[in-house]
C-alpha cells in the first residue's frame, strides 16, 4: 500500500496541489483525471522520486518497486529483444520468451526482435522502454498517456493484458472508454484537492457534481442564516431581557464557518465553422494507389465516394499507410496513380501532425488564431486558445517556446477557426486532454460538413463512423457499416475473424460451421432474397421515380428551349423573362434528381454487394 499525504506543491506563485491525500492499496487499478496543467503528470514524478513537493509525504513499504515508463530514449543493447530483456528480473533474466510475448502484443513483429532498437520510430521506441516495464511486474505501474503512440490492435491487447494485472497500478488517459474499462477506482485532481471514489470516471464526475451541488446549497443557507442572525442581533442588542439571545447568536455566528463560493469550472466548448454545400457528394475517389519507391503499395486500386455530412473514419496498425492515405486524399502527397476529384463547393480543413511547420516562431498562440482568419476578433482567438488549454498569459508564449504537442494543439485551434465543409483529421485527440476530448467529440459530432479522420479511439469509432477505411496486412479496404459492425464482422481478431479475398469480398477465417441440409440452404437463401427484395425494392422505386422526372424535364427544356430561339428571333421580350424563368427551374430539377438518383444507386449498389456476399457464403 501506498499512503500519499497532504502533499503541497507549487510553481512560483501557483499552487498546484493543496492538502492531497489518498492512499493505493492492493491490486488497485486507479484512473487518474483532472484537467491539463492541474498536477497529474507531477504527481507521479513525486511518487518515483523524480520531483520534490513542498510540504506532505508519500510513504511506501520497502523493497516496494515502481514502475514507470521513461520517455527519455536510451537504448544500450543491439537488439529489441535483448534491450527488452533488460528489464527482467534477475530471477528471470533468460526469459525471453516472456519479453517476445509482450513486444508482439505491442505491435513488433517476429523480424522486429533481432533489428536494433534505433531504427525504429520514436512511437516504437517508446513503446519498447513500455515493454521493459511491463516485463519486470513491479509492485505498482505508473502508465502515463500509454496509447498515444499505440495502434488500435496494441491498445486492446494492453487493455486485456492489464486487466490481469497481479499488483496495483495507476493510470492517466485522455482515452475515457480505455480508462473506463481497467479501473477499480478514479482519483481526480480537482481545485487543488484529489478525491478517490470506487468506480469509473462517470461515476466520479457524478460525484463531484452533487457534492458541488450540496455544497452550494449549504453555502447559500448558512448566508442566509447569517443575515438573519445579523439582523436579530442588532435588532435587539439594546434590550436586557434578550441579552442572553442575543449573547447566545454571538457564539454562534462566531464558531459558523465561513464557505468561499466555489470558482466556476470552466466547461469546454467549442465548434468547427461550417462553409454552407448544398451538394451531395463532397469527393470521388477512382484507383488510388501509393507506394514509396520500390516498396509494396502501402494501398492499390481504392475507389470509394464521400458524401455530403458523412463520417469515415481510417483505423488500422501503425506504419499501414493511414496518415499517407489523408496526405493524399488533402493533395499533400502525389498519388501513384488514379485521382481524388472534388466538388468546386468544397472547402478543407486539415489537422495533421507536420503542419505545425506551417506556425512562425516570432507569433505567440493568439497571433497565429488572429491571422488564420480575416473576421477572427481578440475575443474569439482567447475563447479557442482557452479551449486548446492555453488560458490567460499561455496564450501569449511564443510558438518558438511551446512542445510538439502544445504546436499540434495550435493547429487545431487554427482548424476551429476556419470556415470548411470537409474535415481532415489524424489523431486529433493524442495531445488533449479527457476534458478537451470530450469536447472535440462533440464539435466533430455537431459539424454539419463530411469528416475523414484517423483515429485509434474507440468511443470516437463507436461514437461517429458512417463507414470505416480499414488497413491490414493485405493492404487498404472500404468497410461499409459502423465500428460496431465492423468488430461484430470479425474485427481485429480478437472475434471470430474476417480476411478478404482478392476483390475485396470477405470470408470467414474462423473454423468451419456444421453443414446444412439442403432444405434449411433454400429456406435460408430465400429469406435473404425476400429481404433483399423487401430492402432494395423502395429504392429502386426511387430511383425509378427519378428517371422518369428527368425525362419528362428533359422534354420540357427542349421545348422551352424551342420557344426561347423563336421568341428571340422575333424579338419578343415580353415572352424571353418568362422562358428563362422556367429553364432555370428545368435546369435545377434535372440536376437534384440527377444528384438524387446517383446517390441512392451508389447506396443500392452498396446493400446488393453485402446480400451477394450473404448469398455466396451460402454456396461456399
Amino acid at each position: 500500500m501506498i499512503s500519499i499525504d497532504n502533499l503541497y506543491k507549487s510553481f512560483g506563485g501557483r499552487v498546484l496541489f493543496d492538502g492531497v491525500s489518498f492512499k493505493i492499496n492492493a491490486k488497485e487499478r486507479i484512473g487518474l483525471v483532472g484537467r491539463n496543467g492541474h498536477g497529474k503528470s507531477t504527481l507521479f514524478r513525486i511518487i518515483v522520486g523524480e520531483e520534490s513537493c513542498d510540504d506532505g509525504a508519500v510513504t511506501m513499504p520497502k523493497s516496494y518497486r515502481i514502475g514507470y515508463v521513461q520517455q527519455h530514449i536510451q537504448f544500450t543493447e543491439t537488439t529489441v529483444l535483448a534491450e527488452g530483456m533488460k528489464g527482467l528480473i534477475a530471477s528471470e533474466k533468460d526469459h525471453h520468451w516472456k519479453v517476445e510475448k509482450i513486444l508482439a502484443g505491442l505491435g513488433f513483429s517476429d523480424g522486429d526482435m533481432v533489428r536494433s532498437p534505433h531504427d525504429f520510430s520514436g512511437g516504437f521506441q517508446v513503446r519498447l522502454n513500455l515493454a521493459k516495464v511491463l516485463v519486470s511486474e513491479p509492485d505498482l505501474l505508473l502508465l502515463d498517456e500509454p496509447t498515444n503512440y499505440l495502434d488500435i490492435t496494441s491498445i486492446r491487447w494492453i487493455e486485456n493484458f492489464l486487466l490481469s494485472w497481479p499488483h496495483e497500478l495507476v493510470l492517466i488517459t485522455h482515452d475515457r472508454g480505455f480508462m473506463d474499462k481497467l479501473v477499480t477506482h478514479t482519483v481526480g485532481i480537482h481545485r487543488k484537492k484529489a478525491r478517490k471514489i470506487e468506480g469509473n470516471t462517470e461515476k466520479y464526475y457524478d460525484r463531484i457534481a452533487q457534492d458541488e451541488e450540496i455544497y452550494e446549497k449549504t453555502r447559500l443557507n448558512d448566508e442566509r442564516r447569517e443575515k438573519e442572525i445579523h439582523l436579530f442581533i442588532s435588532r435587539f442588542r439594546a434590550k436586557a431581557r434578550l441579552a442572553n439571545m442575543v449573547q447566545s447568536r454571538v457564539k454562534t455566528l462566531a464558531k459558523m464557518e465561513k464557505k468561499d463560493k466555489l470558482e466556476q469550472a470552466k466547461n469546454l466548448e467549442f465548434s468547427f465553422r461550417y462553409k454552407p454545400f448544398k451538394a451531395k457528394q463532397v469527393s470521388t475517389v477512382e484507383g488510388l494507389s501509393f507506394a514509396w519507391g520500390s516498396h509494396r503499395p502501402l494501398f492499390e486500386n481504392m475507389n470509394f465516394s464521400i458524401l455530403a455530412g458523412e463520417r469515415i473514419c481510417v483505423v488500422g496498425k501503425n506504419g499501414k499507410g493511414k496518415t499517407t492515405l489523408l496526405k493524399v486524399l488533402a493533395g499533400s502527397l502525389p498519388s501513384a496513380s488514379g485521382q481524388v476529384t472534388y466538388n468546386p463547393q468544397v472547402e478543407s480543413g486539415v489537422f495533421e501532425q507536420t503542419n505545425v511547420q506551417s506556425l512562425v516562431d516570432s507569433r505567440t498562440v493568439e497571433e497565429e488564431l488572429l491571422y488564420a482568419q480575416p473576421d477572427v476578433d481578440r475575443q474569439k482567438a482567447r475563447n479557442i486558445c482557452g479551449a486548446m488549454m492555453f488560458e490567460g498569459d499561455n496564450a501569449l508564449k511564443k510558438i518558438s517556446v511551446l512542445s510538439g504537442g502544445e504546436k499540434s494543439r495550435v493547429m487545431l485551434g487554427k482548424l476551429l477557426v476556419t470556415p470548411v465543409n470537409l474535415l481532415m483529421l489524424d489523431e486529433p485527440t493524442n495531445h488533449l486532454d479527457m476534458d478537451a476530448c470530450d469536447a472535440l467529440l462533440a464539435a466533430i459530432d455537431n459539424f454539419d460538413g463530411a469528416v475523414i479522420m484517423v483515429t485509434h479511439n474507440e468511443m470516437f469509432l463507436h461514437a461517429l463512423a458512417d463507414r470505416l477505411i480499414v488497413f491490414d496486412d493485405v493492404g487498404a479496404y472500404m468497410f461499409d457499416g459502423s465500428y460496431q459492425e465492423f468488430l461484430e464482422k470479425g474485427g481485429w481478431g480478437d472475434t471470430p475473424a474476417m480476411t478478404r479475398r482478392q476483390d475485396d469480398s470477405e470470408v470467414d477465417r474462423s473454423p468451419d460451421p456444421p453443414r446444412l441440409t439442403k432444405k434449411e440452404l433454400r429456406r435460408l437463401r430465400s429469406e435473404i432474397i425476400t429481404e433483399k427484395s423487401k430492402v432494395l425494392k423502395p429504392m429502386e422505386d426511387a430511383i425509378a421515380v427519378a428517371e422518369n422526372s428527368i425525362e419528362k424535364n428533359e422534354a420540357l427544356l427542349d421545348q422551352l428551349n424551342r420557344e426561347m430561339v423563336e421568341a428571340s428571333e422575333q424579338g419578343d421580350g415580353a415572352r424571353i423573362g418568362p422562358l428563362s424563368q422556367k429553364i432555370r427551374t428545368c435546369q435545377e430539377i434535372i440536376e437534384t434528381r440527377f444528384a438524387d438518383m446517383e446517390q441512392m444507386d451508389e447506396q443500392r449498389q452498396r446493400l446488393e454487394k453485402k446480400f451477394e456476399r450473404r448469398l455466396a457464403g451460402l454456396e461456399a
